[in-house]
């Protein structure tokens, strides 16, 4: 894994900064992809060269496909071309499907589902030409299980499950493996800060009101956590991983068995 080039989109905070912390780790030097304020960026970029390895910064909005193609292009020229990509960024809203606005779902389509497409249309070329490349989805339980007033969170991430097949069979005997890593129910900062909310509004302290949350969310009782979640992303993009593709893989406390 030494000296590839890692792209995580989402990777300024939660799963996605974990995942590239994993492969820096590893040997990988970072494109990190998210938004954030620059002194976060910086303590971001500092944690992950302090692991040895080299790390950049894109601010592309992946809503937009000549962004997505510049993030690419930074990724190449700062470390050669794109050797692991892990599309982890999302975007959510929570309403009725009547309700639910027009611009929050083109929005989840671009984010979740068609920001996917167009990295991996963009970096299928060079891990072609060099006969290796890791490409890992982020799906969700919600990929095989409905719930309600998440119409486009169900939506993209069960087409983005399919789409891991795909390419899975378009890239078979090519060096190049594609799989859906689906985590449980992780205590990332927008899943806290949501919780702390809710907790406030009903007078009930955060400890509580999480246990309560996670309750029906797996059989280990708790968070699973987002260091978990990158060790089998880590374990899925290394060379012990050769032979898996068009597979999925729940990190997800039990949640599949109850």
């Amino acid at each position: 894994m030494q000296g590839k080039c890692a792209l995580i989109t989402g990777s300024v905070g939660g799963i996605g900064f974990a995942t590239a912390k994993a492969l820096a780790g590893q040997g990988c030097n970072i494109v990190l992809s998210g938004f954030a304020d620059a002194d976060t960026v910086s303590a971001r970029r500092c944690e992950i060269e302090a692991l040895g390895v080299k790390a950049l910064y894109h601010g592309s909005d992946l809503r937009k496909a000549q962004e997505i193609a510049d993030l690419i292009e930074a990724a190449r020229a700062a470390f050669g071309p794109v050797d692991i990509l892990v599309n982890n960024a999302v975007v959510r809203h929570v309403a009725p499907i009547e309700e639910f606005p027009v611009e929050r779902w083109e929005e989840a389509l671009a984010v979740n589902l068609t920001a996917a497409f167009h990295l991996i249309r963009g970096v299928l070329p060079g891990m072609r030409a060099k006969r290796f490349g890791r490409i890992i989805n982020m799906v969700s339980m919600y990929s095989f299980r409905a719930v309600g007033n998440r119409i486009d969170y169900v939506t993209t991430k069960t087409a983005l499950l399919g789409m891991t097949r795909a390419v899975a069979v378009e890239t078979a005997k090519s060096g190049i493996t594609c799989n859906a890593v689906c985590p449980g129910s992780v205590e990332t900062p927008p899943i806290a800060a949501k919780l702390r909310i809710a907790a406030g509004e009903q007078g009930v302290p955060y400890d509580e009101f999480a246990a309560r949350y996670v309750a029906d969310k797996g059989v280990i009782g708790r968070f699973v956590g987002a260091d978990s979640v990158a060790a089998m992303i880590a374990f899925l993009c290394g060379p012990a991983a050769a032979d898996i593709t068009g597979s999925v893989f729940p990190v997800d406390g039990g949640w599949t068995a109850i």
